[in-house]
Order: structure tokens, then C-alpha cells, then sequence
């Protein structure tokens, strides 16, 4: 089993259980207005968010089971800003865990990383789909 040197860990600055930060758009409702046209849109850019699911995952394991690491790095760092602004910050430092082995070409860290990321995605997900159930603004 491969042991993860410190710079590619999770942080322990974020505590592994705190549901604010696999996902959390508190602050982007307040900054917006917190009113029901600030859920309309925060809504919105929810659903958008996740929409592809799996398939940002999908795509960089695919490029980097075929050596592709520019094209992996490319896509985690998409996924990474259009989730982070869901406050995944849990997805954030495991993105950037990925992205520094696969530009430092840290094959071995490769594998683990990409499973932690696939786990915390998983994470946000699931809370995002929660999230969207319980505030669904109405008429949409």
C-alpha cells in the first residue's frame, strides 16, 4: 500500500466530518441576497454543478489510464473550480492533491488520490442532491 507523503494528504485544517465542508452554499445565498431569488439561483448553479455526475471523474481516470496527464489535469481542475464554488472544500484539497502528482508525475500517489476525489465527489453529490430536495424553489 502506497503511504501519501503530508503535501499530498488531505489537510487536517479541514475536519474530516464537518458536512460544511464536503458542501455548503450558505455563504453564496448570503452573498446574494438569502431571499428567494438568491435560492432560485443558487439552485440553479447547483443542478448545473452536478449535473454531469460521474462523468468529470469518468473523463480523468480514462486520460490517465491512457497517459494523457495534461488532459487529466485539465478536467480535475475544471471540476475542481465548478464544485468549489459549492463549498467542497473537502473536493478543493483533494483535487490539488491529484493535480500536483499528476504535474509533478507522481504515478504511484496517482491511483489513491484519484480514489480519495472519486469518494469526496461522491460526498458532494449526494449532500447537493439532499440540498436541492429539501430547498427547491417553488415553481421549478
Amino acid at each position: 500500500m502506497t503511504t501519501l507523503s503530508p503535501e499530498y494528504r488531505m489537510t487536517d485544517a479541514i475536519p474530516s466530518n464537518s458536512a460544511e465542508s464536503i458542501f455548503s452554499v450558505d455563504m453564496l445565498l448570503k452573498y446574494m441576497g438569502n431571499d428567494d431569488k438568491a435560492l432560485a439561483v443558487v439552485s440553479k448553479i447547483v443542478r448545473d454543478a452536478v449535473a454531469p455526475r460521474m462523468a468529470p471523474i469518468e473523463l480523468a481516470a480514462t486520460a490517465l489510464r491512457e497517459q494523457r496527464l495534461a488532459d487529466a489535469g485539465k478536467i480535475l481542475h475544471t471540476l475542481r473550480g465548478s464544485i468549489g464554488t459549492l463549498g467542497a472544500k473537502r473536493l478543493v484539497t483533494a483535487s490539488l492533491s491529484l493535480e500536483k502528482a499528476i504535474a509533478e508525475q507522481h504515478t504511484e500517489l496517482i491511483p489513491p488520490l484519484l480514489t480519495t476525489l472519486e469518494s469526496e465527489y461522491q460526498l458532494v453529490l449526494r449532500n447537493a442532491d439532499d440540498w436541492l430536495q429539501r430547498n427547491m424553489p417553488q415553481g421549478v
